[in-house]
Formats: structure tokens, sequence, C-alpha cells
């Protein structure tokens, strides 16, 4: 179990200066401590004598890359992550959260499907160990974070609460792990009721309530897929289950390729293509509904992602035979469930710029606040967007080999980056329901 994973980054520095001052005529030690920002001394022999419950209550605001630092510092701050008491405190102050991005070395479909039976996926590399980088879009600061207690034959599919999401590779009833690797607990959903291939999976995990949906890629025979049905998981702190109960059908002639989805105000939409459009599922009317996309027939690379409560259409825009300049623009859902308006476009030397670096490949984003991260296909550039500061920066290339580059490996296998938005959180009690359903744990034995 890797919790100290904030610990080794060469790159990762405290964000104050220290200088210690100790007398050596006296048996005891005292520390001053001082900021460099404001330049004011803290007395060590005040800071010392703070209760303990009013220390934790200062540790339990810490930002995660912080709090696995402080662990270095006594056998007491490293075993916080275990104790009950620091854990129920961090659970009733709420401290704010810290919005990160988890990208995962993924391969595309095409090479699932012929590796498919052969234990590949995160793992193909025979070291049965996957691995994820997060990046901080606060620190600008790549870390690397790995999963030893996931099997092999899975793959990562969503983030949501603080856990990750894990699904089998295998075709047929699929099954679905939940794990928090900030502290290695892992948790089994009970398998699909559907056989499928590789369908889109939708995560929405609050302290209270675990929601997840599945739809697309049902095997009508064991050589063909057809997107025909949808089924949902929900469990909550009322004692309300509902195990994969089938949910209504999709729509006629969906085209459902990016297996992802997002959830916003109760519903959970995907992209559609061909022609492009988004398909919402009202997860309390059990209904799926087809929302047509701005601009529908000239958007390339089109993603979804959500931003502070709203949906947001992210993509390239190019009308080859019209006298409009190509953009990379965002669009941002309405409450109507039907309206899209223009929040934000891509200046124009830089969006040239972009399209060099992108070469036509094609694009990936993710969202996750006020932050959005655009994800070159194939090249080792990311592109971050802060909607608060309108402000474009490109992203240091992840230092740990996220490049998503597979023409280097010799075979036909193309690796991408695939990113999700991730908030570390130090404890997630709301697994605990799926303990009541005693599963037993894949490759356990």
């Amino acid at each position: 179990m890797e919790t100290n994973m904030f610990i080794n980054n060469p790159s990762a520095h405290l964000p104050f200066s220290y200088t210690f001052t100790s007398s050596s005529n006296s048996s005891t030690t005292t520390s001053t401590t001082t900021d460099s920002t404001s330049g004011q001394w803290m007395d060590g022999r005040i800071w010392s004598k703070l209760p303990p419950s009013l220390l934790d209550r200062i540790i339990a605001f810490l930002p995660p890359p912080a709090f696995f630092r402080s662990r270095c510092v006594c056998k007491r701050f490293y075993g916080l992550l275990f104790s009950n008491t620091f854990l129920e405190i961090y659970l009733q102050l709420l401290p704010p959260r810290h919005n990160c991005f988890l990208f995962f070395k993924h391969k595309t479909l095409k090479s699932y499907i012929y590796k498919r039976g052969g234990g590949g996926g995160a793992n193909d590399d025979g070291s049965n160990k996957a691995e994820g980088f997060l990046f901080d879009p606060n620190e600008i600061r790549w870390y690397r974070l790995s999963f030893p207690y996931i099997p092999s034959g899975f793959y990562p599919s969503g983030s949501s609460g603080g856990l990750v999401s894990w699904v089998s590779e295998e075709a047929g009833l699929k099954t679905i792990l939940l794990c928090n690797p900030l502290v290695g607990s892992v948790s089994q959903l009970p398998p699909m009721s559907r056989p499928r291939l590789f369908p889109s999976i939708g995560l929405s995990v609050t302290p209270t309530s675990i929601d997840v949906t599945v739809a697309g890629d049902d095997l009508i025979s064991p050589y063909a897929v057809k997107n025909l049905s949808s089924e949902s998981f929900h469990v909550d702190a009322g004692g309300f289950f509902s195990l994969w109960a089938m949910a209504s059908s999709l729509p006629r002639l969906c085209s459902l390729e990016s297996g992802k989805m997002v959830y916003v105000g109760g519903k959970f939409y995907c992209m559609n293509y061909s022609p492009f459009s988004v398909l919402c599922y009202e997860v309390t009317g059990n209904r799926w509904i087809k929302i047509q996309a701005p601009m529908r027939r000239f958007l390339r690379s089109p993603s979804l992602l959500e931003s502070r409560g709203r949906l947001v259409l992210v993509a390239a825009v190019e009308k080859s035979k019209l006298n409009v300049p190509k953009s990379l623009r965002l669009w941002s859902l309405q409450q109507d469930n039907a309206t899209w308006v223009e929040i934000e476009r891509m200046p124009q030397p830089l969006y040239t710029q972009f399209a060099v670096e992108e070469g036509g490949k094609g694009f990936e984003c993710v969202g996750n606040q006020e932050f959005v991260m655009i994800v070159l296909r194939r090249a080792s550039l990311q592109l971050l967007f802060d909607m608060v500061r309108k402000s474009w920066l490109w992203v240091p290339p992840c230092p740990y080999g996220g490049s998503s580059s597979g023409a280097g490996s010799g075979g036909s296998e193309e690796e991408v980056l695939q990113g999700f938005a991730y908030d570390p959180v130090l404890t997630t009690p709301v697994v605990s329901l799926l303990d009541q359903l005693a599963l037993p744990f894949p490759g356990a034995c």
C-alpha cells in the first residue's frame, strides 16, 4: 500500500521556507519557524503546546500532498490516517475539495479486443501493477500513484467522490471495483445483469450514496454487440438497494464510443456519434433523452465534462466551406436541458499553435470545477484552461513516462492518456455499505 506517494516526488517542495534554531545549553530543544512571505516569527513554545484535538483540526485542512508529507514528522502524525477520531473530525469539517486530474495509459479498443482474455489492459507489461498519473492544477505538479491491489484484467472507467472505478475487461457479466488510492481500500460491486463488451459507464459517489449507470455494447452473440439497453446500481445510507435494475432502453441508432459518462444534477450524460448529439439519462425518471449538440455538423473531437455544477461541451469547430476561422469552443447546457450557450473560445493565435501540435489526430478533455484539461492524442502535451482566471497554460510533460505515444513499443498497439476528474479524500465510509453484500474479491484465493 503506497500511501506516501506525495513525498517521493522530486519536484515537490514545501510552500514556505523554514529556519530552525536550537539551543545547545539546554536539555530541551526549541524551534522557531518563519514564513518567508510575511516575515513574522512563530514561537515554537506556543505551537508545540497546542491541544491535540485542535492540531488535528488544522491538519485536516491540509491539501493531500501536504498531509502525506506531514506523516514523516512523527509517529502520531503518521497514524492519523488510521485514527477513527481524526477521520471523524475530517468528515465533520468537510475540508475544501482539492481538485485534481488522474490519468492512465489507455490502450485503444482495437488493442483490447485483440488481447481479450489475455489478462492485458493496465498490466500488459507483466508487472501486475497498475499505475496512474495525478496532476495538481493548483501547483502545476505531477505525482505518480500505484494500484498494486487491483488485479490484472481490469481497466479504469471513472472517478467520483475520491473513489476510482475499475471494470473487468472480459466480455460477459462485468464486475466493477471501487478503490480509494490514498488508503488502498478496494470494494466490489455485484456483477451486472446483462453481458456486455465495453459499455459506457457513469459513476456518482456522495458521502451517503453510490450510483452507477451502464449503457450499451450489449452482447447479442459471441461475435456481435449492439447498443440496446442500460442498467443502474444504487445504494444509500437510508438502506435502499437497487442491484443492477434494468433501466429504459437506449434511443434508436445511438453510437457510444467514448465509454465515459458525466454526472450533473441527477443526470448522466454521454456523447452520441454519427451524427453528434448528447444522450441524457434521468436517474429519478428512468428515461433516456437525446439532446442536439451545437454546430453538430462542424464539430471535431467533442468531449463532455462537468464544471461547477453545469455540463460543458468542448470541441473543435471546422467549417471548411465557410469563411469562419477554425477554433476550439466551450458551450454550457442551460437548465432547460436543450439550449447551449457558448461560454469561451480559445484565442486564435493559441489555436493556431494548438492545431500544429495536435496535427489532426484528435484530443480529449476532462474538467474539474474551474479547470479544463485538454489532452492531445499520441502526444505528450496537455493544455490547461482556468475558467475563473481565463488563462491558458501548456502543462509540463508528465515526468513518469506518461507519454501517450505507443509507436515506440514496436507493436501495433496504440496508447492514449485517459483522464478523469479526481478529488482525493482520506476516507470514504460510504463503501462500507457494499460490505453488506458480502461479495468475494476477485483473485482473493
